[in-house]
């Protein structure tokens, strides 16, 4: 199973709190109904049904590379105006497109800055949201924080240092790098609620992310290790439960 192939894998470690960000984020860009909608690097449909659900367009295109993300959203996403394509950002189709987004995908593309400038071309509104790696996604940032402490050498994982774009600046100067003269940024926190350690940590085991296929690479004692040093820093309160909070920084720019 590849890193990214499952969808239900995926909702269980950042799919089911993608859907909170969705809808701050929908609303946030307030666009008209009726309207054609590109929801790139769609993956299991969150942010498609969001705008389905809330913005109610004339239609949505979602595409993804990944064939098992389009397969999980075409079932879980039934209705008519949705249509999905397995697509990767450098094969975007043809425009036009009223709304082009991109849902926590942009650090995932290699050539992000030449990515904007196809959806500037193709889009009239283009918007993305990422997460904060470095310091508000505290799920990751929890695990990443304990690899730091066990294992300094593997450093390079840590999605905060890999993906240190993912701020209000670093987004606005991509889009300005694209072409884009007018770019506004916002924050967009929401809670991520576990019921108790198992369900923090049941989906790191999937190998589905960044984290998850990290995890996997180390052998049982190093992920055991992993596991309980984890543990020992997250804020698990005496019923069990651990409430954490995520950050995403979304950008958006009119052409």
């Amino acid at each position: 199973m590849s890193e990214w192939s499952s969808g239900d894998i995926y909702e269980s470690y950042v799919g089911r709190w993608s859907r909170l960000v969705a809808a701050e984020f929908v609303g946030w860009l307030d666009r008209p109904t009726g309207l054609r909608w590109l929801d790139v690097g769609c993956g299991t449909g969150a942010l498609t049904g969001t705008i389905l659900r809330t913005a109610d367009p004339a239609a949505v295109l979602g595409v993804d590379p990944s064939a098992g993300f389009i397969e999980y959203a075409r079932q879980t996403v039934p209705d008519q105006r949705a249509s999905f394509e397995v697509r990767s950002a450098a094969e975007l189709p043809d425009g036009p497109y009223d709304a082009v987004v991109a849902g926590l995908v942009l650090n995932f593309i290699p050539e992000r800055v030449e990515a904007l400038r196809r959806m500037r071309e193709i889009g009239s509104t283009v918007a993305v949201y990422v997460w904060d790696y470095a310091d508000g996604m505290q799920l990751m940032r929890y695990f990443f924080d304990a690899m730091l402490a066990l294992r300094p050498q593997d450093r390079e994982h840590d999605e905060g240092k890999r993906f240190a774009f993912c701020t209000a600046e670093g987004l606005e100067g991509l889009f300005t790098d694209a072409g884009f003269t007018t770019v506004s940024t916002r924050e967009i926190v929401v809670p991520t609620v576990f019921s108790s350690f198992d369900d923090y940590w049941q989906p790191f085991l999937g190998g589905t992310g960044v984290a998850p296929a990290y995890l996997r690479s180390l052998d049982e004692p190093a992920q055991a290790a992993m596991r309980e040093e984890v543990r020992s820093r997250l804020p698990i309160e005496a019923d069990g439960t651990i409430r954490l909070s995520a950050r995403a920084w979304a950008a958006k720019a009119v052409s």
